[in-house]
């Protein structure tokens, strides 16, 4: 299979024969070390494209070999081999410039799952003109400001790897986007991309939805339904608003991101998948591990490479290469003639701070070209929300002016329930209709909210 032999480095001289045997079998040619000073006495000698190495060795950390494999050649790929009680050290490793870990025990197929994506890696890294960040944005991102630049070089860096992204930013930044050109650029592209929001399902729905169903197995499960994870066998599972599981779910995800079997609701039976995890959250991860509301181990299992969506206030002249192609891509939908922005909407683009980021900004687009036709898009053809924004901005007192006091008004009189449903509506409102954004503020779950919408929807129908 490789015309230049892997190079192993394990001390253990069972689990050297084991990997050995295996990757022999699987059509590999592998150069053996035993510790870390004869690894790097072979590794200058046959300089391999990949590189297994255990971090545990006698005479040497495994960390500091791996950054010398990389100080003699930068584009190796190094698949570190952990223990399980040391996946942070192996989390630490990904940051250094490993292309992926293996966390023992693993099977036969995970490692030579590993051992071909690294591979294929290498063959890419060495063709002429392969991708660099310098390239065009991947996907169907727009935008080239220095923020962006650096998501398009970790999306291309972490795209052939198998280890897990964990995508945080802002909502309406772009982080099913950057999940999705993951997968793009990935070796799994054939396969299906299956986006689950974990903040939009409630949460006794939730196991069913990721792990799947058999006839039976509760009220309402007429019929067996595979789960997302199975659903993307072969492909990438992405976990959006993953901070929203429970902590009992949390659990159940742990298990399966260690031995990649799913086990239906009531089924009896475990099965294998082959599932890449991307997963997405608009809250900081470390600080739900803090707050006891997300498991520890979930979350050095999951955030391997952290990939961070900057809020559109932080790109630049981006906002304006977006607006001026969303107006050109809805201008053709919808049948009119806009093409450009006014320089005063163009100033007034630039000096907001869009809340709502890029998803605001689409919207705000597509809500001029709607309700408007003409050649250029003028200030007063704009969302009165915007001019409220940006004259809310312009305040900006020189003195301390003291806050209005939080009054009752329109409250008294009304039952518990009214007020609960009048605070709800208001804090979305206020988020631009974000409905994780306003559970956050009222610090409870998304689905939480999602519930309550239904019933008032429910009850509404009951009094027509």
């Amino acid at each position: 299979m490789t015309e230049q032999p892997l190079l192993l480095v394990e001390d253990t001289p069972s689990l050297q024969l084991v990997y050995e045997s295996v990757l022999r079998s699987a059509g590999h040619k592998v150069t053996c070390a035993s510790d870390a000073a004869s690894g790097l006495s072979k590794f200058k000698e046959i300089r391999p494209p990949v590189v297994l190495l255990d971090l545990m060795l006698p005479d040497r950390d495994g960390l500091d070999l791996m950054r010398d494999f990389l100080a003699i050649k930068p584009d190796a790929h190094v698949i570190v081999i952990t223990a399980n009680g040391s996946i942070n050290k192996a989390v630490t490793a990904m940051r250094a410039g490993a292309h992926e870990f293996l966390v023992k025990p693993f099977d036969e197929q995970r490692f030579l799952a590993a051992i071909d994506n690294a591979l294929a890696g290498a063959v890419l890294d060495g063709q002429p003109g392969a991708v660099t960040g310098d390239a065009q944005p991947p996907a169907e991102f727009i935008g080239s400001s220095e923020p962006m630049r650096e998501v398009y070089a970790k999306i291309r860096s972490v795209a052939r790897s198998m280890a897990t992204v964990f995508i945080t930013g802002e909502s309406g930044t772009g982080k099913e986007l950057c999940a999705q050109a993951v997968h793009d650029q990935s070796n799994r592209a054939h396969g299906p991309f299956i986006p689950l929001n974990c903040g939009a399902i409630p949460s006794e729905l939730l196991e069913s939805e990721v792990f799947g169903h058999v006839k039976g197995s509760f009220t309402g499960a007429i019929s067996d339904k595979p789960g997302a994870a199975a659903q993307a066998h072969d492909g990438t599972l992405f976990l959006d608003e993953i901070c929203e599981l429970d902590l009992n779910l949390q659990s159940k995800l742990l298990r399966f991101l260690q031995t990649s079997t799913i086990q239906p609701v009531g089924a009896t039976q475990s099965r294998k998948v082959n599932v890449r995890i991307i997963c997405a959250s608009n809250r900081d991860p470390l600080e739900e591990v803090r707050r006891g509301r997300f498991r520890e181990d979930l979350y050095y299992r999951l955030h391997v490479v952290p990939i961070r969506m900057p809020p559109l206030r932080d790109r630049g002249e981006d906002v304006l290469t977006i607006a001026d192609a969303a107006l050109k891509r809805f201008s053709e939908e919808e049948g009119r003639s806009f093409g450009a922005l006014s320089p005063e909407v163009a100033t007034l683009f630039r000096r907001l701070n869009w809340p709502g980021n890029v998803r605001q900004l689409l919207n705000v687009i597509r809500h001029v070209v709607v309700l408007n036709d003409s050649p250029v898009v003028t200030r007063d053809m704009l969302p009165f929300e915007l001019h409220h924004e940006l004259e809310h901005k312009d305040e900006a007192p020189a003195v301390d002016v003291e806050k209005p006091r939080v009054t009752l008004d329109g409250l008294i009189g009304r039952t518990l329930a009214e007020v609960e449903r009048l605070v709800i509506e208001e804090t979305i409102a206020s988020h631009d209709g974000s409905i994780p954004k306003a559970a956050r503020v009222l610090d409870v779950s998304p689905s939480t909210l999602y519930r309550k919408i239904e019933a008032w929807k429910a009850d509404s129908w009951k009094l027509r």
